[in-house]
């Protein structure tokens, strides 16, 4: 008797495919939040999957806060032109130049890019934002809903989800509310670095180790760059680095790694025990709380 089982990765695809499909069906006008990260890189390259011969009959909205890696941005054009997807910017430097957000004290953009988000949807018309958010990844998500509905404020309370039983989704709004979809909350980081070596997927090659020079603060490695420029007192050195997550080049930190490989990545994850948010993203450390208080806020 011949049997057809999906393999792990392959029913993780399956899931997120449909939720794809769902969001389409179901709701009017949805986008997708890339950051050319690789969470939102694999969840453009199913979307794709999930549409194909056709393309992706959505566009991508990046928030830029302007202090993003230029590999990662080069990624994030490169994916655009390939696919032939619709792209919006949401600048929050053009909305700290007209007065909408200021800048905070700490260098930190993450909580200001959440009025450039809200803006954004509203202006575009935007009921559904697909966001690469993981449960694996922190506390806060874990919490999470696929389906994860936001008020006419853009704000999501935890504690008034809607249930989910089974693959059935309620995508049902009143004007000015929206959903925020996660079609990649059941995969861990292993299985987001596993699929993409087995898809040979393309994403920015921070990722991968090489040497760079970096300074030691706060118990965290940052490479030196334009954003993150050393201080008094500070020297510099040369280690081989990657990135395991990437977010803006000011605040995201570097691991030790000799991965060059996307083979040695899935082999150096698999026997990780700290999550890559809580090794290399200094913004999370503000508070156990942080990533909750800014999507209450309206943080994808």
């Amino acid at each position: 008797m011949t049997t057809h089982v999906l393999s792990q990765l392959r029913n993780l695809e399956a899931e997120s495919i449909h939720i794809f499909r769902e969001v389409v069906a179901e709701m009017e006008r949805p986008c997708l939040l890339f950051s050319g990260g690789k969470d939102s890189i694999v969840m453009l390259h199913i979307a794709a999957k999930a549409f194909a011969p056709a393309r992706v009959p959505f566009p991508v909205m990046h928030v830029d806060t302007g202090l993003n890696f230029q590999t990662v941005l080069d990624c994030r054009d490169r994916w655009v032109e390939r696919l032939g997807v619709q792209l919006v910017v949401a600048s929050v430097q053009e909305a700290i130049d007209r007065g909408l957000v200021r800048p905070e004290p700490n260098g930190s953009r993450n909580r200001i890019q959440t009025p450039v988000l809200l803006e954004a949807i509203e202006k575009n018309g935007f009921d559904a934002a697909f966001g690469g958010g993981r449960r694996d990844e922190e506390k806060a998500r874990a919490k999470e809903r696929v389906f994860s509905f936001r008020d006419d404020f853009g704000q999501w309370d935890p504690k008034n989800q809607r249930p989910e039983i089974w693959n059935l989704y309620n995508g049902r709004v009143h004007q000015g509310e929206s959903i925020r979809v996660f079609p990649l909350s059941n995969w861990t980081e292993l299985d987001i670095w596993s699929y993409i070596e087995a898809e040979n997927i393309d994403v920015p090659d921070l990722y991968l180790a090489r040497e760079r020079e970096v300074v030691a603060r706060g118990g965290m490695l940052y490479e030196v760059n334009e954003f993150t420029p050393l201080r008094d007192g500070e020297t510099a050195e040369v280690r081989s680095t990657r990135y395991r997550t990437v977010g803006d080049a000011n605040l995201t930190a570097c691991v030790e790694s000799t991965a060059s490989t996307l083979r040695e990545v899935v082999e150096e994850i698999a026997a990780v025990r700290l999550t890559e948010r809580g090794a290399t993203r200094g913004d999370d450390r503000v508070s156990e709380a942080a990533m909750e208080d800014r999507k209450r806020e309206g943080y994808f």
